[in-house]
């Protein structure tokens, strides 16, 4: 890709078989407490840094009230000033000006005005957004946090794939708390 472009990032945190929550949509399991002592340790400077490379974010409408009801339990809005915008047809809060609502064809959104705008583009929740983009062709990335935990049933990551999307590792890092992170370019 080159300097230039934009990338579509997908990205989400999961357990080991593959539930980005649970059937209820909750998300307590996300709190482990494995540790892995050959592990690197997440910095949260460096974790603060990455952060910083993202332009914006795009959500599902679930993802959007799970992130409202972390800001309201007092963990703060874990997208900062970054736009946002949330995939729905529903009426839903808006508490911030970042946050916009989008109920068109995901294609137009993210061709016609995220990628002209955005460099890098983060669609970070919800298994049936994070299946689109992959059906429409829309990801350049996917980053996978694995935690260590099955929880037998839930949400799945990417909802209907219709077809096999072949992937390249890029990167794989193991963490203190026993979390791996993978990074996978999407072969087109």
């Amino acid at each position: 890709m080159a300097d230039n472009a934009s990338c579509v990032t997908i990205h989400m945190a999961a357990s080991l078989d593959g539930f980005i929550a649970r059937k209820d949509g909750s998300v307590d399991w996300l709190e482990t407490s494995d540790t892995f002592e050959d592990g690197e340790t997440l910095d949260p400077a460096y974790a603060a840094e990455s952060l910083k490379t993202i332009d914006c974010y795009v959500m599902g409408s679930r993802t959007y009230e799970t992130a409202l009801d972390f800001e309201a339990k007092g963990f703060g809005w874990p997208y900062g000033d970054k736009p946002t915008f949330v995939l729905t047809h529903r009426e839903l809060p808006k508490l911030r000006n970042t946050v916009e609502f989008y109920s068109g064809d995901l294609g137009e959104l993210v061709n016609r005005r995220l990628r002209p705008t955005f460099r890098s583009i983060w669609f970070v929740g919800g298994g049936k957004v994070s299946g689109e983009c992959l059906r429409l062709g829309l990801a350049d990335e996917i980053r996978y946090s694995i935690l260590p935990i099955l929880i037998g049933e839930g949400i799945s990551f990417f909802d209907g794939l219709d077809r096999d999307v072949p992937l390249h590792l890029v990167e794989v890092k193991a963490y203190e708390s026993g979390m791996i992170a993978l990074r996978h370019e999407v072969r087109r």
